[in-house]
């Protein structure tokens, strides 16, 4: 059996792939296939742990592991071969497999192609003979003839899959149309021949008023405009990519306003999506002092480059902000790279996270310290909370499931330790992944995806949010409802 395969491209990055990938997912699961989402390359530094080859854990984007879910299918490295994590503008992580390999990581972007290329493929051919359909992501725009000729993730993708490619543009940017013709005309003849049609997404007003230009579009390329998709402005999913939603207050008066540091290599944003959900609680993405000021708690998230994001928070006096917020007894939550940081120093003698050897002086909130190693630990985790004071008490006893990736290895502070100083373990049990202050009110945790645990939020907001399973559901109602009738049928047919 080898699968169909239906890919969604975009004009830009941000068009509205990867939700879009997301919703076809769901609706296709729901038609009774077995449905796989492929992204061949993406670039984010949102990963989740799933399964790999030969029963070790890996890593692969968000964005894939939140499809494969909606997909009802179960999350695997082959769904997204190659993941790249971001470290400085010039620099990125190659996970390959779900693994990272040190010598692509090292090799010039150009370089990397032919040699990832086989396993691209390989990955994809092993989806299909399993599944009845495979949907396909796209990577920013297929037409940047500057990386054509190396691509792996668009064009080269679909030929290989002879996939039915449905090209989305995002309508409120304006210009939508030329970027649909544009995208078109650079494409060579044998690729435009896969689009089988348009996008238009983010649409506000009156949907008639577009006549004629679709049609002209039609005329112009033989591709008929398939869906005109209205604004949503919250779907629910995490962002892909980077902190673009500033509509973060959730209904009902607020009750709770939590600032979450949005320094620039933010890692693993898309666990704090259902905060945004949570009636009474207004998200707040935090880049200066003013952003923190009055918020009942401030939570340094995980980064992929610590000690740089490190250095950002104390040029923007963040560090001050933080220490203040933390001496007047509030609270205080630092994930992987965000409990690093709460530590007295980064230790990284190989170069591994800062790739040049030497400490750095950490927040000094907690008695801890902080080793880089190149061994990665990758893997889900389930540990129970025990002995939590202060502004966390509520989550003592509470066992929580979530998942680890960090380079670093923390311990406490050994002269801190020796001179009395207190760093209280309060989450898993032989190896310890969480640790408070003697106040209770600084709180560090190897662990991701508290907020996304249902007894954790039960506990902490008490009530419930809305599910995923229901969101996926939503978004598969919405394109069932604004895609020309039949089309998605024919889209799926062997």
């Amino acid at each position: 059996m080898t699968a169909t395969c239906l890919m969604v491209l975009g004009t830009t990055s941000g068009a509205g792939k990867s939700w879009l990938t997301t919703a076809l997912c769901r609706h296709y699961a729901r038609q009774g296939l077995r449905v796989a989402p492929f992204k061949a390359q993406n670039m984010s530094n949102n990963a989740r742990v799933v399964a790999g080859p030969g029963g070790r854990w890996g890593e692969i984007g968000s964005a894939q592991y939140f499809q494969a879910l909606a997909a009802r299918a179960v999350p695997e490295v082959r769904m997204n071969p190659v993941l790249l994590k971001p470290e400085a503008d010039t620099r990125s992580q190659v996970v390959l497999l779900g693994e990272v390999d040190r010598a692509l990581t090292d090799m010039p972007w150009r370089g990397r192609s032919e040699r990832v290329w086989p396993h691209v493929a390989q990955a994809l051919d092993a989806l299909r003979a399993e599944h009845d359909l495979v949907v396909i992501e796209g990577a920013g725009s297929p037409a940047e003839i500057n990386l054509h000729a190396s691509d792996i993730v668009n064009m080269r993708v679909a030929r290989h899959a002879d996939a039915r490619c449905l090209l989305v543009t995002d309508i409120d940017r304006g210009g939508a149309f030329a970027h649909l013709y544009g995208t078109w005309a650079l494409l060579p003849p044998e690729e435009r021949a896969l689009i089988q049609g348009f996008v238009l997404n983010k649409f506000r007003g009156d949907a008639s008023l577009l006549a004629p230009a679709p049609q002209m579009l039609q005329d112009l390329t033989g591709v008929p405009t398939v869906a005109t998709l209205p604004m949503r402005w919250h779907h629910g999913l995490p962002e892909e990519d980077g902190v673009f939603d500033d509509r973060t207050h959730a209904p009902g008066a607020v009750r709770l306003t939590v600032a979450v540091l949005a320094y620039p290599r933010i890692s693993n944003l898309d666990e704090f999506q259902p905060l945004k959900n949570v009636p009474g609680v207004r998200l707040v993405w935090a880049r200066s002092p003013a952003d923190v000021a009055g918020a009942d708690w401030i939570v340094l998230p995980g980064s992929k480059h610590t000690s740089a994001d490190l250095a950002w928070l104390r040029q923007q006096g963040l560090d001050q902000a933080v220490a203040a917020h933390a001496a007047q007894g509030r609270a205080v939550l630092g994930i992987c790279g965000g409990l690093q940081m709460l530590g007295e120093a980064l230790v990284d003698p190989q170069g591994i996270e800062s790739l040049t050897e030497g400490n750095t002086p950490g927040l000094g909130l907690l008695p801890l310290v902080t080793a880089f190693e190149a061994r990665k630990t990758v893997q889900p985790t389930t540990a129970r909370f025990s002995g939590v004071q202060g502004p966390w008490a509520a989550l003592d006893g509470v066992a929580v499931s979530g998942y680890e990736i960090h380079h670093g290895q923390t311990a406490p502070h050994p002269a801190m330790l020796a001179a009395g100083a207190q760093a209280r373990p309060v989450l898993g049990a032989s190896a310890p992944l969480g640790w408070q202050n003697a106040a209770g009110n600084v709180l560090g945790l190897y662990l991701h995806g508290l907020f996304e645990d249902p007894q954790a939020l039960a506990t902490l907001f008490g009530q419930a949010t809305p599910t995923l399973d229901g969101v996926f559901d939503t978004l598969a109602d919405f394109i069932q409802d604004h895609f020309a009738p039949g089309v998605l049928d024919r889209l799926a047919q062997p």
